[in-house]
């Protein structure tokens, strides 16, 4: 922390660079693999340029209502319909951390496998649980002095193992159905699986300009680069399977605290933001023991989550907040409303369930834009009109009391 408690830009950037340097990115990047190099850079880089410009947007808010994001989103939802957000919120994040879970005790079995003749599955998944529950009960550290350590660790292991994939190895080509536009949305996605998450921390912030440019310097170059790493190390490896590449490099150790730091870094954000999340509907309950309890429900759904459905998880999310954030996003910085006193947004919602609905139409077009970028301009199109008509009816009632 910075002088009064505050968090400084720098702290913002390795919060969210340490936030996106997890095996989660690298996997979704090895799934851009078969567009080949130069294409699937572009969709990277520019996948995220977009997600993570809305990502930081949202993070502005925090910063000047010094509210947690779901209870900021109150300004244009209402109490009530901040509540829909926080539970469709928690539910995500509690499978966010079962996957970031599954895939590291996955990855350790075959690293403790040779180093240490231990594999099993189970007790790895508690081991790493109980790192994350340790990492999210001491937040305020872990976001700075300890964070900026285990950042600068990985980064350094990163390069280490990218190095180690392309050296001997040369560019294959990978089989598979993959577009330009489903590699495009599996680029934006990403970013705004962060959005109900990161006015929790930017509230902290000490100006306006670090929160925004930290935050999205951090995720942008920090995401773009696990992006990289998955697809890169595919190409060269031949294989779809990062956690494979990793396992076969031989790097003992390093491979051991990639994975086991880069599940942590990440992780802990997910539990922390699951109990800000609950403090939105009920503050009865303490913050340690909400984690205690998120993290447990974590560990437990990790031992029996269907990861073949980790796309269409992410495709799931998209759907949701991106319509409903710009609802949010329009009613704070274009319209300036404030419903915090109002039980619901209907206006807002209904228009977001219209962005919903549009974003599953949008995937099966298979757009060269993707889905997020038509469904939330649709949500702000409807948005605009039902404000309008609610207007004009409101005034016609208005005249005709009148008279």
């Amino acid at each position: 922390m910075t002088e009064a408690g505050k968090t400084g830009g720098f702290s913002f950037f390795t919060l969210w660079f340490g936030a996106a340097v997890s095996l989660a990115e690298i996997m979704t990047g090895s799934l851009i693999a078969p567009l080949g190099l130069k294409q699937g850079l572009i969709v990277i880089f520019t996948g995220h340029l977009i997600g993570a410009l809305i990502l930081a947007l949202v993070g502005v808010i925090g910063f000047r209502e010094k509210s947690p994001s779901l209870m900021s989103s109150r300004l244009s939802l209402g109490r009530y319909g901040s509540y829909i957000i926080s539970f469709f919120n928690i539910v995500q994040l509690i499978g966010w951390t079962a996957i970031m879970l599954i895939q590291s005790a996955r990855s350790l079995q075959s690293i403790t496998g040779r180093l240490f003749g231990f594999d099993n599955f189970y007790i790895l998944v508690v081991i790493t649980g109980i790192l994350v529950l340790i990492w999210a009960l001491n937040t305020e550290n872990a976001i700075n002095t300890v964070n900026h350590i285990a950042v600068g660790l990985l980064l350094v292991l990163c390069l280490v193992m990218l190095k180690s994939v392309i050296s001997g190895n040369e560019v294959k080509e990978i089989a598979s159905n993959i577009t330009f536009g489903a590699a495009l949305e599996l680029s934006i996605i990403m970013p705004l699986t962060w959005l109900p998450l990161i006015s929790d921390y930017t509230m902290m912030g000490r100006s306006a300009r670090g929160s925004f440019w930290g935050s999205f310097g951090g995720y942008f170059i920090g995401s773009s680069f696990m992006y990289a790493i998955g697809l890169v190390s595919s190409i060269y490896a031949g294989t779809p399977d990062p956690i494979g590449v990793l396992t076969s490099l031989n790097l003992g150790l390093s491979a051991l605290l990639i994975v086991v730091l880069s599940t942590v870094t990440t992780t802990f954000l997910d539990v922390y933001s699951a109990v800000m999340s609950t403090l939105n509907v009920t503050a009865k309950i303490s913050k340690s023991k909400l984690i205690f309890i998120f993290g447990a429900l974590g560990i437990l759904l990790a031992m029996y989550f269907p990861m073949e459905q980790y796309e269409n998880f992410l495709y799931m999310i998209g759907s949701l907040f991106a319509p409903v954030f710009s609802v949010v996003i329009a009613d704070y910085f274009i319209y300036k409303d404030n419903r915090s006193r109002d039980l619901f947004n209907f206006t807002g919602l209904a228009a977001a369930a219209v962005g919903v609905a549009s974003y599953y139409v949008f995937i099966g077009q298979d757009l060269l834009i993707g889905a997020t970028i038509p469904s939330m301009t649709v949500t702000l199109l409807v948005y605009a009109v039902f404000r309008y008509v609610k207007k004009a009816f409101v005034v016609k009632g208005e005249e005709k009391y009148a008279q």
